[in-house]
């Protein structure tokens, strides 16, 4: 705190030489959102390097000793699940549904319920458990953590404002944080727009529109700085592609629709069987069977269950080996089923994604398309299954687009994300990430009203929070 207050003194002195008073103020709006796109940015370098040394170390271990995993898998989604339940129980999950929540909540009276949502431990705990979950063979992502990282690093800056700064939206800096983070995450500056605009606030784009398109870019810099230019995933080959491609393009987005919304109402029905496990060794019991049922499907069918299935997705896209078995899209779906019920911190972002891929692999194959055909294929069922989870067809278009530089295929892309968009509205009206913002609203708001021991510190409420397994 020391050092803190240095700093904060430093900054008045130095601010106190700009006699321009317009400057002055515009300066001082800017700065917290460029700090924290410049700490977002680092931070998401730092997640995503650590997060694929796990992933290859899973990979590199499996490959040395498979059997290895029944003893692995079981004892790292315990660990993982252990210490999401004892030291912040709101880094559980992916991420996007708390920062939804703290966008929702974002006002004086909810101050405790933020901090539960977004801080330094909730920061802490969801690097840590993610990673261990992936190392132990957990079907899950990092896009979605680093979210919720990100907002929780804003929110942090805004905290540390000092009484005479001029007074900033909570609100706005969560809703930059965000976006940067999934900016930062991809490298898609664009998705992180359209992300805070369709997904996470209803608020007037123009209300912050500024702090918006810097945070993202800084953001973006930050990480482009750490790992020079480059694509996600990379340049598919789509030259060629026949106009009677939309046909399976029109299945694909259909199948993707149907499935991805009910993957999220199959995870929504284990979280309410789960609530009578009311016994901690229960959930203990239940976190290591998952790890168990996960490291059975990678020993006995194949290892491609592992991970965020990125490798999916590059081998699909990028070599000619186009077309994946019949189980990988069951492994896929039933991986992120299982490992996202667990209650660790993990984001379905990347899994979704994967899934998508193998399903449009498989169905190009199943019509044998050629090889640029297959490659808009697997884009759309990315979108489709993606679009499914989050009910944003157009974030997950523009992500999809950018992380593989194909605008010359927009239509079709944009086409299976509203028609997935509309399939999945059929199966249920709500999205998986909206049930999951409601119960984290509720059970903040419960836990606020709960009385608080005065040799308590309020923050301290968190670790009381509700230990359910989303």
């Amino acid at each position: 705190m020391k050092f803190i207050n240095t700093v904060k003194l430093f900054l008045k002195q130095k601010l106190d030489l700009i006699h321009n008073e317009r400057v002055k103020k515009n300066l001082l709006n800017a700065l917290p959102f460029w700090l924290g796109a410049l700490i977002a940015g680092a931070v998401a370098v730092l997640y995503a390097q650590l997060f694929a040394w796990a992933e290859h170390a899973t990979h590199y271990i499996y490959h040395q000793a498979s059997w290895s995993f029944f003893i692995i898998s079981p004892i790292c989604f315990v660990i993982a699940w252990w210490v999401v339940v004892k030291y912040a129980p709101f880094a559980r999950g992916s991420g996007i549904p708390q920062v939804s929540a703290a966008i929702e909540l974002s006002s004086p009276k909810h101050h405790i319920a933020i901090k539960s949502l977004l801080s330094l431990r909730v920061i802490f705990i969801k690097v840590v458990s993610s990673l261990v979950m992936v190392f132990g063979g957990g079907v899950i992502g990092r896009e979605g953590p680093t979210i919720q990282i990100s907002a929780a690093i804003f929110k942090k800056i805004n905290d540390y404002l000092p009484d005479w700064y001029p007074k900033i939206s909570k609100q706005n800096m969560i809703v930059t944080g965000a976006a940067a983070g999934l900016a930062a995450a991809f490298n898609t500056p664009l998705g992180g727009i359209v992300f805070a605009i369709e997904e996470l606030t209803k608020t007037h784009f123009s209300f912050f529109k500024s702090a918006l398109l810097t945070g993202v870019i800084i953001a973006g810099l930050t990480a482009l700085n750490f790992l020079g230019p480059y694509l996600y995933l990379g340049y598919p080959s789509l030259e060629g592609v026949g106009k009677m491609v939309v046909f399976p393009i029109l299945i694909v987005a259909i199948v993707t629709g149907i499935i991805g919304s009910a993957t999220g109402k199959i995870i929504l029905t284990i979280f309410k069987k789960k609530k009578a496990l009311t016994k901690q060794y229960q959930q203990l019991l239940f976190a290591a069977t998952c790890g168990l049922a996960i490291a059975a499907l990678a020993y006995w069918v194949d290892s491609s269950v592992f991970g965020s299935g990125k490798e999916i997705m590059t081998e699909t896209l990028f070599s000619h080996n186009k077309n994946v078995a019949w189980y990988v899209p069951i492994l896929r779906i039933l991986g992120s089923i299982i490992s996202f019920s667990v209650g660790a911190a993990g984001g379905i972002f990347a899994p979704s994604l994967s899934a998508g891929a193998s399903i449009g692999s498989l169905f190009g194959g199943w019509f044998q398309l050629s090889e640029p055909a297959t490659n808009l294929i697997i884009l759309c069922g990315m979108t489709g299954f993606l679009t499914s989870i989050t009910r944003s067809p157009f974030t997950s278009s523009i992500l999809v687009l950018e992380m593989t530089n194909s605008h010359n295929v927009i239509f079709y892309i944009m086409l299976s994300g509203l028609l997935a968009n509309l399939v999945a509205n059929m199966v249920s009206r709500t999205s998986f990430y909206d049930h999951l913002k409601e119960q984290y609203i509720h059970e903040v708001r419960t836990m606020q009203n709960k009385p608080t021991n005065n040799k308590e510190k309020p923050e301290d409420n968190e670790l009381k929070g509700s230990v359910s397994a989303d």
